[in-house]
């Protein structure tokens, strides 16, 4: 898809839309037995999307796959979602888990919409936002930073129940699910 095609103002006005379908409430820590993690890296054309499923709250690796596919869509910052949604979704299909973490923002977002807001609305599971630095126009209080990550609300959770969940999964000032994620997307071993 060419960037000359889209109608940036008609995407902002939808996710600004979108944005007042997510759902922020509190998680019942407790019951998460597994925890998701999703990141993807880009190379000559191509995207590799990994996703790592760990128990939770001990973080032990229970699977770790990574896909590839062409990517669509060129990187433009706040429509990051255009570009990320097609691997995720192909990274995560058919696998289950109890709470997702994204790599990118969630509500933590200039028009309250990111790459996290939109997968868990896609998939109405718990989702949050994870980023290492934040973008300009974010709305006050929408994240906490946590070690090194910046956490967001995707979506079925509150920002509280977020930042203990990240808090709980934290290595080395980043959650672990994610830096693993990280690692096996950019080609790395597990």
């Amino acid at each position: 898809m060419s960037r000359a095609n889209v109608n940036f103002k008609k995407i902002a006005e939808v996710q600004r839309k979108l944005s007042k379908r997510i759902v922020e409430k509190p998680l019942d820590i407790s019951r998460i037995k597994t925890i998701g993690a999703v990141d993807v890296s880009y190379k000559k054309g191509k995207a590799k999307a990994a996703f790592v499923l760990c128990s939770f709250p001990s973080c032990e690796i229970l699977k770790a796959k990574v896909i590839e596919t062409n990517v669509d869509f060129p990187y433009i910052p706040t429509f990051f979602f255009l570009r990320e949604t097609r691997p995720v979704l192909l990274a995560i299909r058919g696998e289950t888990f109890d709470v997702l973490l994204v790599e990118g923002h969630g509500k933590a977002h200039p028009r309250g919409y990111g790459l996290a807001s939109h997968i868990g609305l896609l998939l109405k599971k718990p989702t949050i936002g994870i980023a290492k630095k934040p973008l300009r126009g974010y709305p006050e209080g929408s994240l906490v930073k946590v070690g090194k990550a910046y956490v967001s609300v995707g979506n079925l959770i509150d920002l509280n129940s977020a930042a203990k969940i990240v808090e709980m999964v934290n290595e080395n000032g980043y959650p672990k699910p994610l830096r693993i994620a990280d690692k096996l997307s950019k080609g790395a071993e597990k």
